[in-house]
């Protein structure tokens, strides 16, 4: 896994993100599936993923930081919708939550979720 690209792993990593994002609002509403989607979407967007990684971002191990260069530094063009920092830095925390779940890290993706979690409550 060591051998993927940031995109590669971004692409894995939004949907382990995406997932999370989903969990989190089926734990927290009981609401139609339309407004639970409605949710989901404000938490999985290159804004809200930009606030998310720099939550976690100081807690990165080197090794991790690595990944998550790899995936800001990524070719990847951002929507003419998104702003290219923010769309870097959500590039950037999907590709960390992709190589966490790759290498079976899972432990450590549930503690940086937790932290990201926390942050947007505190922040709600």
């Amino acid at each position: 896994m060591r051998g993927l690209n940031g995109v590669q792993l971004a692409f894995v990593g939004d949907t382990i993100y995406d997932l999370y994002a989903r969990t989190q609002v089926l734990e927290e509403h009981d609401a139609c599936v339309r407004e639970l989607h409605r949710r989901a979407v404000a938490h999985v967007n290159a804004r809200a993923q930009a606030r998310a990684f720099a939550a976690v971002e100081p807690l990165l191990t080197e090794e991790e930081a690595d990944v998550a260069r790899r995936g800001r530094n990524a070719h990847s063009r951002p929507p003419k919708n998104q702003d290219p920092g923010d769309y870097a830095r959500a590039t950037a925390l999907e590709a960390l939550c992709g190589y966490l779940y790759l290498m079976g890290r899972n432990e450590r993706l549930d503690e940086l979720m937790r932290v990201i979690r926390q942050e947007e409550e505190d922040h709600a």
